[in-house]
């Protein structure tokens, strides 16, 4: 049998804090939440069906405070009202936790618009829908006390933004549109004290459980393990992370890799007022045939 992983909180890291977790009722969410509210926040649990209560309640038991929440997030009017929620039940929310999404992975030549349009609406519109809301919030309370807020946002991202995972075109889309949506509300809200960030995991959940080899058993921690995210996502949740904003982070097993910015690769000029078709194929072109490069990301790996 695996070794259980628990992360050790003291209770102090979030302590006074509200947080809102979406799609927390399994896996990588359930394991946010479950450490959220071990850092001392109260949380409001999101997931569709009975899940989300069944988290709250074990939050609850361990001695924190959780409501659970079911909703569909794609729903822009229920994702918005979570934040309502959580500002009417607690009053006040500081850490906004987005996790929830879905899979209906095909290739882009088979692709149907309602698997594309299902993937980017509970993904990206999900996101998009609580970042409206909570964003909102903390500016109208910036402005009212005249001092920025604890005020925190976690994105989920993927890798697969980089390197295009080949069957997840919809995937692929919606987590490059999560880490745009990330940068934008880093830049666009941190006069309020917002900040914002986004983690590619790579963990172990049902829908990336085909990707990664079986747990190992006895004694060795699985690498994979949702729980070595959970520690990532209370430290940017907290007030030590007051400096920590637009960045997206590749967390798995006790390795966090800090994401650098897109830079050019290579930089051309035309010898004539604009370019030929033979002056770019003996240019760029050739840049692009020496077998080293392959384009923006396709065939490299991120090793950390």
């Amino acid at each position: 049998m695996v070794k259980p992983l628990v992360p050790s909180f003291t209770g102090a890291e979030l302590e006074g804090g509200v947080a809102l977790v979406t799609g927390a009722g399994v896996g990588l969410g359930r394991a946010e939440a479950l450490a959220l509210g071990a850092a001392g926040a109260k949380v409001v649990v999101n997931d569709i069906g009975d899940a989300a209560g069944s988290v709250a309640a074990e939050i609850v038991s361990a001695g924190g405070e959780a409501i659970g929440v079911a909703g569909d997030i794609g729903d822009w009017d229920f994702a918005t009202s979570l934040v309502r929620t959580a500002v009417d039940t607690y009053g006040d929310i500081n850490v906004l936790v987005n996790n929830a999404g879905v899979l209906r992975d095909r290739m882009i030549f088979s692709i149907t618009a309602d698997e594309w349009d299902t993937v980017l609406r509970v993904h990206l519109r999900g996101h998009a829908a609580t970042c409206q809301a909570a964003t909102a919030h903390w500016r109208d309370r910036a402005k009212a006390t005249g001092e920025p807020q604890w005020a925190r946002v976690v994105n989920t991202a993927s890798e697969a933004f980089l390197f295009g995972s080949p069957g997840q075109p919809n995937y692929s889309a919606a987590k490059a549109g999560i880490a745009a949506l990330t940068l934008a509300v880093a830049q666009g809200a941190g006069r309020y004290g917002v900040r914002a960030n986004a983690i590619a995991p790579r963990a172990r959940t049902a829908m990336t459980e085909a990707t990664f080899p079986p747990a190992p058993e006895g004694d060795e921690v699985d690498p994979w393990a949702i729980e070595h995210v959970a520690p990532v996502v209370v430290w940017l949740g907290s007030r030590a992370a007051d400096h920590v904003t637009g960045n997206v982070f590749v967390v798995y097993s006790g390795k966090i890799g800090v994401m650098k910015a897109p830079s050019l690769d290579g930089v051309f000029a035309t010898e004539r007022e604009t370019w030929t078709v033979d002056e770019l194929d003996k240019t760029v072109g050739a840049f692009l045939a020496d077998g080293q490069r392959h384009g923006f990301a396709v065939g490299t790996e991120l090793k950390l």
